[in-house]
Formats: C-alpha cells, sequence, structure tokens
C-alpha cells in the first residue's frame, strides 16, 4: 500500500517584508543616532568628563549613524534568504538564522489556534504575523512574520 504525502515545497517570507525591515532600521538608525547626538550634547554642556572623551564621543558619532544606517539596508536581504517555512499534513516547519540557525518543527495535531496580527507598518506594506499556538510549554507560541496577509 503506497502512502500518498504531499510533499510542501519550502516558502520565503513574502519579499516586502525586506523593505519593511529596512524602514524599521530607518527608524531605529534614527533613534538611535539621535541618542547618541543628545547624550553628546548632555555631556558636553553638563557632564564633568574630560574634553577629549567629549571630542571623541563627538566623532564618533557620524561612523555610528553611517554603521548603523548601513547595517539597516543591508541586513534584511540576507536574513530573507535565510528564513523559509513549509506546511504540510503533519508539520509546520520554520527555519530561520543567519549565524544562529534556528528550526522549529510544529506537529499540526497539537496547534490549538492560529492567530494574525499586523501592526501599523505590517499594514502598511501588506504583511501580517502568523502565530501558532500549541498544547505545550516549550514554543508553545510560534511566530512566523513577514507573510502576505492573505496567505496568513
Amino acid at each position: 500500500m503506497e502512502q500518498t504525502t504531499t510533499a510542501a515545497e519550502w516558502r520565503a517570507p513574502d519579499p516586502r517584508k525586506i523593505d519593511l525591515d529596512r524602514e524599521v532600521g530607518w527608524i531605529t538608525t534614527a533613534v538611535l543616532s539621535l541618542g547618541w547626538f543628545f547624550g553628546t550634547v548632555i555631556f558636553l554642556f553638563a557632564g564633568d568628563l574630560p574634553l577629549m572623551i567629549d571630542v571623541g564621543m563627538a566623532a564618533l558619532w557620524i561612523p555610528f549613524t553611517i554603521g548603523i544606517a548601513l547595517l539597516s539596508y543591508r541586513w534584511p536581504p540576507v536574513e530573507h534568504r535565510h528564513t523559509r517555512y513549509r506546511i504540510d499534513e503533519q508539520l509546520i516547519r520554520i527555519e530561520r538564522g543567519v549565524f544562529w540557525k534556528a528550526s522549529i518543527a510544529v506537529p499540526r495535531s497539537r496547534v490549538q489556534h492560529l492567530d494574525v496580527t499586523q501592526g501599523p507598518l505590517e499594514r502598511r506594506h501588506g504583511l501580517a504575523t502568523l502565530a501558532i499556538y500549541t498544547a505545550g510549554t516549550e514554543y508553545s507560541q510560534v511566530s512566523l512574520p513577514g507573510l502576505s496577509h492573505e496567505i496568513a
């Protein structure tokens, strides 16, 4: 007797997730850069630090901002290439990670319910996060961000 199991294909998150992650990166860059700037100004005028440290903080502000901005632009496509998921008759499998790989396999028989959430930036890009809730304690909630709202 031959078993008929459909070998589901591996899928990547929606490519729009790259744009979403870049946008989040730009916001993070702006917040960190402004924090560094205002921290430098506060220490410059109100702190008792030596002038050399104040000058060093001011001099490192621009390279710090450029570095974070470059990382915010270059990292999302790399992360996207290393994230995939597959849903078949027995398992929901999610693999992600560039340096530290994570592979999560959730038996479909243990799925209790699913939630689809959208933050304001996700909604703007037409994306959603699928939250899978299972019976058990470890990994009782597994999320899969970056899906188009229709697929999630």
